[in-house]
């Protein structure tokens, strides 16, 4: 079942239509291949009441000898009904089990959103769920209240929302790994991003094959054409969300004992050359990764606190579960990881900075077991403070993504024009990457040093504009806030900025690496950005992103944008008290976390979903059950995949075979909120890290804290630690938030580090500020926002306070 990836020629057939029949003893499946030159045969049998019995025909029919098999099969039930249609579909999502019989989910219509490569990606905009046996064998439990109930919360799982797949581009994995590594078989379902993986495990393992179902990743993918200096490129946002330790805001929060954390999300930009299929084209990719603060807290809520305190846990004191999840991330990505931790650093009541600490000590405590090459580069930035001044927000964030992006490079590549015998680039071109193109994290012990490093780095990457050798991304950059949504997609969008430029500039589209936030493709990409934000935020959050920083740089009236977030925390509120435990159930039981059992209590029996792993049962219930949003920790199921820890593996499965065309069925029901087009990129890598005076040139004062300094956590508590960067204290300006109160020691500063303090005056060109100034200068008061509500209640809402104290 090998994938042959030579000139989108394939020894492996990529069954894309298929006809459902139904006798009264089987469904019949008929797959056929894109151009109809072959089909197979699938039978399900169903007068089993309760047991899954499929069973494939080895043999590779033509056209006409399907139609000669489907006429003898109706002719040898005639006595029964004969052989009837039932619907077209385009692939099996897979089989599931409540209470009654075995159902069957398929695709009945699909939509092209995208390629890459050739490699056409599609999204669901209609299922249907077909149950297996007929209705002369079923059970007594078909119909029973329980059942009926299960099969309504499994359909809250919306499937033409947000989900997308394709047959012969492997999108749970990035465009490195899928072309640098030759992993085939069922080993793309064990990923971490596939969603039905628990629904199609029995006819996976029965079959030893995977034919007839297709693989769901779940997050987002918008594909788009844009355009520099007359030159037009494809450019792909792609988000895959973790099917480990998922759910929803409440429900799921820090890490689990597998080191799997919530809303775990990879993120891939992806450009390519928009050129004639003929010719080869230039491909790139970068990834970057967002993921909850992997420490054991949560925070238990009733409907009258609309920001309930978050609770740290101090169960885990060596931090095993923290370190299980970085190890994690070396194997997926490789080795750097840098961590932007974009959370508050001074609160008048004490929430996130008290994550903030032990997160910090955390960090020392993995470090202090590491070698200084594979140290975790730890950077404090509190985006919020800095929002609420003049200071440009993304300017400044732009800083941190160049230093991250100097650390890990991209992925580079060109890929051989499908007619011709080479095809795509195999895993064969990379084998030597680990010797040749693995990176090693450059000292920072002095930093002069390292300032000649990066002076050296971007003098290469200037003249560095023809590459034709491939090159590979090592390490990835990790951004988290309290939710991972509204911070760290602004966070992600300037990462995705830098990144850009860089790619655009290895391509020869632009002769500088640099995209001023006032180009046009700026924007553009920024709307991307907000969509893919706004998306990640209704699956976790159950609202859009807060987008302001977005909305201020654009100019919106300041009054709309306070309108809009007020509005969006009010839904996210309802959705987080009112609707969420529903929604976690249902994506236990599409995981498989949850299997119904009889005799055994109801899943809506159960007052949290300890049932996935441990749980934790909340010390107040008010009304039921449901009143009171509990944290468990659900099944992480931690994979140890047959990867090596590697050099430089962002890389996944295999390669991409057989060039796809594109099928767009319109006569959607629903719209998906996903997009098309493609992309393009290449980047040159510079190995050098930035340090810390090259991060923010424009701020007023820093400290800077390599190795054999002394750096101080929130509690003033010296340690050494290098790689620990507190960007706060690198960008701070010295002016206090209104509502902030230093909850930081000052004292215990070295006379060593105070000698590397430097001074340096704010400035801020009118071209940086652009249209956030504008933003500024018109007013609106939260009297224009609140509408006809009370005062009281616009109080609850904005101070985000208990409402009855």
């Amino acid at each position: 079942m090998e994938t042959n990836l030579i000139g989108g020629a394939s020894n492996y057939c990529y069954l894309q239509k298929f006809r459902l029949y139904e006798t009264r003893s089987n469904f019949y499946m008929i797959g056929r291949d894109k151009n109809r030159t072959l089909c197979r045969v699938l039978k399900i049998d169903r007068l089993e009441p309760s047991e899954l019995v499929v069973l494939e025909d080895s043999t590779t029919y033509s056209e006409s000898e399907c139609v000669d098999l489907l006429r003898r099969i109706h002719e040898g039930n005639k006595s029964t009904g004969g052989l009837k249609f039932v619907t077209i579909c385009y692939g099996i999502v897979g089989f599931i089990k409540f209470l009654g019989p075995h159902y069957m989910l398929l695709i009945t219509k699909r939509r092209k959103i995208g390629a890459i490569c050739g490699h056409t990606v599609y999204s669901i905009t209609k299922s249907e769920m077909i149950p297996i046996p007929n209705s002369t064998v079923q059970s007594n439990m078909t119909n029973s209240k329980n059942e009926n109930r299960y099969k309504k919360l499994l359909c809250t799982v919306d499937l033409t929302r947000d989900f997308f797949f394709s047959y012969s581009y492997h999108v749970m994995h990035s465009l490195q790994k899928n072309l640098s590594c030759n992993e085939t078989g069922q080993g793309h379902y064990e990923s971490m991003f596939v969603w039905n993986e628990f629904l199609t495990r029995g006819i996976r393992n029965n079959l030893k094959n995977t034919l007839w179902t297709v693989a769901l990743v779940y997050g987002f993918f918008k594909q788009v054409k844009l355009s520099v200096s007359g030159r037009e490129f494809k450019l792909a946002l792609i988000a895959r969300r973790s099917r480990h330790y998922a759910g929803t805001r409440y429900l799921k929060r820090g890490v689990n004992e597998k080191g799997r954390v919530a809303n775990d999300v990879e993120t891939e930009q992806i450009m390519f050359e928009d050129v004639p299929e003929e010719q080869p084209v230039q491909i790139s990719s970068v990834v970057q990764n967002r993921g909850s603060i992997p420490l054991f807290w949560s925070q238990e809520t009733s409907r009258l606190n609309i920001k309930p305190d978050i609770m740290l846990s101090r169960k885990d004191q060596n931090f095993e579960a923290t370190k299980l999840h970085f190890e994690n991330l070396v194997k997926r990505y490789g080795s750097p990881i840098i961590i932007l931790n974009l959370i508050k650093s001074r609160e008048k009541k004490p929430r996130e900075t008290i994550l903030r600490a032990e997160f910090a000590n955390a960090i020392r405590f993995i470090n202090k077991s590491l070698p200084e090459e594979n140290r975790l580069k730890f950077l404090h930035w509190d985006l919020h403070k800095h929002s609420r001044k003049a200071t440009n927000v993304l300017a400044l964030l732009g800083r941190v993504a160049s230093y991250a992006l100097n650390l890990t490079g991209i992925f580079y590549c060109q890929v051989m024009p499908s007619s011709s015998s080479k095809g795509l680039l195999n895993g064969s071109c990379f084998e030597e990457r680990d010797g040749d193109y693995s990176l090693e994290n450059p000292s920072s012990d002095n930093v002069s040093k390292l300032d000649s490093e990066i002076a050296k780095a971007e003098c290469d990457a200037n003249q560095n504009q023809s590459i034709n050798v491939p090159m590979f991304q090592s390490g990835v950059l990790r951004t988290n806030c309290i939710d991972c949504l509204d911070r760290t997609n602004v966070a992600q969008y300037a990462y995705g900025l830098v990144a850009l430029g860089h790619q655009l500039h290895a391509l020869g589209y632009m002769e500088s690496p640099s995209i001023d936030l006032d180009n046009p493709l700026a924007e553009d990409l920024m709307r991307i950005y907000e969509t893919m934000g706004d998306t990640l935020a209704l699956q976790y959050g159950g609202s859009a992103a807060h987008n302001k920083i977005f909305s201020e740089r654009r100019g919106q009236w300041k009054a709309a944008t306070q309108s809009q977030e007020f509005f969006r925390t009010l839904q996210r509120y309802y959705s987080n008290a009112y609707m969420d435990a529903e929604k976690q159930d249902a994506i236990n039981v599409f995981l498989g976390h949850f299997q119904p059992q009889q005799g055994k209590p109801a899943l809506w029996e159960l007052d949290s979903d300890q049932h996935c792993d441990v749980g934790r049962r909340g010390p107040d219930l008010v009304e039921n059950a449901r009143s009171f949003i509990k944290r468990s920790l659900s099944d992480g199921n931690l994979r140890c995949e047959n990867e090596s820890p590697v050099a430089a593996n962002i890389g996944y499965s295999k390669p991409m075979s057989e060039k796809e065309g594109g099928v767009n069925n319109g006569l959607s029901d629903s719209n998906p909120e996903i997009s098309t087009c493609e992309s393009d990129i290449s980047y040159s890598r510079y190995t050098p890290s930035m340090p810390c005076r090259k991060l923010f040139k424009d701020v007023e004062e820093y400290q800077c804290f390599e190795s054999n300094h002394i750096c101080y956590d929130e509690h003033g508590d010296a340690c050494s630690c290098s790689n620990f960067l507190d960007m706060d204290r690198l960008s701070t300006s010295g002016n206090s938030c209104e509502e902030d109160l230093c909850d930081r020691s000052s004292a215990g500063l070295s006379s060593e580090n105070l000698g590397n303090d430097v001074k340096i005056e704010t400035t801020i060109s009118a071209s940086e500020s652009g249209s956030s100034l504008k933003g500024r200068s018109q007013t609106g008061s939260s009297d224009d926002l609140a509408g006809g509500f009370p005062d009281r209640f616009v109080q609850w809402v904005m101070s985000e306070e208990m409402l009855f104290h």
